[in-house]
């Protein structure tokens, strides 16, 4: 009997090693993995360079404090703010935390302007993680209940609707923020518009708001881009990474441009362990690799075949309402809740993941081929057709 904490729903398997796109279970059965580690292993499983870096990495020093100097750190964050457009980062160890020092600097900055109670505008459906403060911007009442009293300050709006942005604009005084994700990713694999990114960044700059994204489940070439606000042609002044950052290995980031940079002084913000030696070399060589293989242009293009694939063996299923997404991040939406078919998939050596209670989550890694692509498809579309068949006889 373990004795972990009963804080997840696990499925009846344990992987003992994985190669590319594959995990293997304890008794040698091999599945195709569609899930990535909900979107971590950008590089896939066991990919030699990421190996042979971390082992070098580990041989010379694991950790050794922000007290002092960290040379891998300081070559990520020059890395990152060129790829980014941004100025100045913030080293952690996972999506909430790079969120929770988003929500602080803005909160920060918001004090710096004379706002007592300065609040940040964040979307209905949206996912920024489980702390008390990021649980309290998430839109997502049934992750929220519970843990009340949620923090405060916190203005929620749906999602792609400036008009509502803008009402809030004309009658409060306090806000400071607006946060969201490009693609919404827990709230079932929804991209924001591209013409309302540009608005609301035109807006923000116009009431001196931070234009805050969540790039944490988009980011590290997940859509196509480096990160998922270029597809609107745009620079926010606070960007949040994590998950694929690493390709497994725990690293998040806080990054600032314009208005957000200095911000933070000297006592403001830390980590024990954010931005150690061994994150580092392990983000370094993820950017390296997606950058080497092209592991951007392949994530269009995997995720369009992907999806044109989908829509072709399924388009006769009245009981699929949508089939969305960009880059790596694929979303089918089916008429009624669908979480069955993880383990009906699991059952035939194919990973994927349930969100939203009816919508189908494939953030596979950022490797695979186009035979991996088609093989999706094609294990997939009869589980899904025979799901929703078997759904409409037991009715």
């Amino acid at each position: 009997m373990s004795h972990l904490m009963n804080t997840y729903g696990r499925q009846p398997i344990a992987f003992t090693h994985g190669k590319g796109v594959r995990l293997y279970d304890e008794a040698g059965r091999e599945y195709l993995d569609a899930v990535a580690g909900v979107a971590v292993n950008t590089l896939g499983h066991g990919h030699p360079d990421l190996v042979q870096a971390i082992a070098a990495q580990a041989a010379e020093l694991i950790h050794c404090s922000n007290l002092y100097r960290v040379l891998p750190q300081e070559k990520l964050s020059d890395r990152l703010a060129a790829l980014s457009g941004m100025d100045e980062v913030f080293f952690c160890n996972s999506g909430c935390e790079a969120n929770e020092a988003a929500i602080k600097l803005a909160r920060l900055y918001g004090h710096q302007r004379g706002i007592e109670l300065p609040g940040i505008i964040v979307m209905e459906h949206a996912f920024h993680g489980r702390t008390l403060a990021t649980l309290s911007a998430t839109g997502n009442r049934k992750v929220q209940a519970g843990f009340e009293p949620l923090t405060p300050g916190f203005y929620r709006v749906p999602f792609n609707d400036l008009a509502a942005i803008r009402s809030i604009a004309e009658h409060n005084r306090n806000v400071v923020a607006v946060l969201f994700e490009p693609v919404q990713g827990e709230g079932g694999i929804h991209p924001a518009d591209a013409a309302f990114m540009r608005e609301l960044r035109e807006l923000c700059t116009q009431q001196q708001w931070l234009f805050m994204i969540d790039e944490v489940q988009s980011g590290i070439a997940r859509t196509g881009t480096w990160f998922g606000f270029q597809h609107a042609g745009i620079e926010p002044d606070v960007m949040t990474l994590a998950k694929g950052l690493g390709s497994g290995v725990p690293i998040g980031a806080c990054l600032a441009r314009g208005p957000a940079a200095g911000v933070f002084k000297p006592g403001n913000h830390g980590s024990t362990f954010g931005g150690n030696p061994l994150a580092c070399i392990a983000a370094l060589t993820t950017l390296d690799v997606v950058e080497r293989d092209d592991l951007r242009g392949n994530a269009a293009r995997q995720g369009d075949l992907i999806r044109s694939g989908f829509r072709e063996t399924l388009k006769d299923l009245a009981g699929v309402k949508d089939i969305r997404g960009v880059g790596m991040m694929t979303g089918i939406e089916l008429d009624r809740p669908c979480g069955e078919l993880v383990g009906l998939a699991r059952d035939a050596g194919l990973l994927i993941n349930v969100t939203a209670d009816s919508t189908i989550r494939l953030v596979p890694p950022l490797v695979y081929t186009e035979a991996d692509s088609r093989e999706l498809v094609d294990r997939l579309s009869p589980i899904i057709r025979n799901f929703l068949a078997g759904q409409q006889l037991a009715a």
